[in-house]
């Protein structure tokens, strides 16, 4: 099929080539031979599409879709290539790479983050050292435990705790034997329990002494109120033993309530003091049970 030649009666195409221009302007004229060079190529292709089979409006757009194309074309020719950013170059090799350009290397930044670092190298193995050995693992799968050193203190208390529990032993025998003394009831057997249970209190001063109990915290205070809480006490046994023994003689008992006396009072002031040493010891001895674990004892308990 001919190219498609326009006529000069059709009206020139708005912003078409200077060779188009001049033959619209000047029927008959051959244009200048740079300008008809420079109106081949897409704006030729149009015009062949272009032929007497369609309409003027539909080649009129066809030229100018040749035409915009050559301008956008030469816009990108003009435009300054602006400088690619590093993460475009980058990205760029790890392209090339995964195509078995070149080697691969290990991923930097949050693209290695990303992909959980599948190709970075352990940091032992680039230094050329060795990784670090873990311990062996047990027979159940799981690692040994360390044994932690021992706590002197522990033992301390430990110790302590067993002197505490020996403590309480003639509580309810010197309670019984008061109570018999207080209505003239089994005097002898009474005197006797409470030398008994002084005996006793003292036995537990005696031990006190010989339990080392330095590392403790308060360890002063504690084995101060111990000890006197538990002289107290020997003093006042002993001081209704020898109260039980006046109110079994003439004149100690009367109408079955034993007659106060000296020792009845002094017994029960060094039991006061006795209280007071061991509500004090208590709260001594509560925070260092709690630490380690031990009975918590109560005052009456001393």
């Amino acid at each position: 099929m001919r190219p498609h030649r326009p006529s000069a009666s059709e009206p020139p195409l708005r912003g078409a080539p200077a060779a188009r221009r001049v033959r619209h302007a000047v029927p008959g004229r051959r244009a200048h031979p740079a300008a008809a060079a420079r109106a081949r190529g897409p704006v030729r292709r149009a015009r062949t599409a272009a032929g007497p089979a369609r309409s003027a409006a539909a080649r009129a757009r066809i030229r100018t879709a040749a035409l915009l194309r050559v301008r956008g074309a030469a816009a990108r020719a003009r435009r300054p290539r602006r400088p690619r950013a590093p993460q475009e170059v980058a990205r760029r090799a790890d392209r090339g790479r995964g195509r078995g350009l070149r080697r691969r290397r290990p991923r930097r930044g949050r693209a290695a983050q990303r992909r959980g670092r599948r190709h970075e190298q352990p940091a032992a193995r680039r230094d050329g050292e060795h990784r670090t050995q873990r311990p062996p693992k047990g027979d159940d799968g799981q690692q040994p435990e360390t044994a932690k050193p021992a706590d002197p203190a522990e033992a301390q208390a430990k110790a302590l705790d067993a002197l505490l529990k020996d403590s309480n032993n003639s509580r309810d025998a010197v309670i019984k034997a008061v109570d018999a003394t207080r209505s003239c009831k089994d005097l002898g057997k009474s005197a006797s329990d409470l030398r008994d249970a002084a005996g006793q209190r003292n036995g537990l001063v005696s031990r006190l002494d010989q339990t080392a109990i330095d590392k403790l915290p308060g360890h002063d205070d504690l084995k101060a109120q111990l000890t006197k809480a538990w002289q107290s006490s020997a003093s006042a046994d002993s001081h209704y033993a020898s109260w039980a023994d006046q109110v079994g003689g003439k004149h100690g008992c009367i109408k079955g309530h034993a007659r106060p006396s000296r020792d009845s009072v002094a017994g029960d002031q060094a039991s006061g003091q006795a209280t007071d040493a061991k509500k004090k010891a208590a709260d001594l001895w509560s925070p260092i049970a709690k630490k380690y674990g031990l009975t918590a004892h109560d005052w009456t308990q001393l």
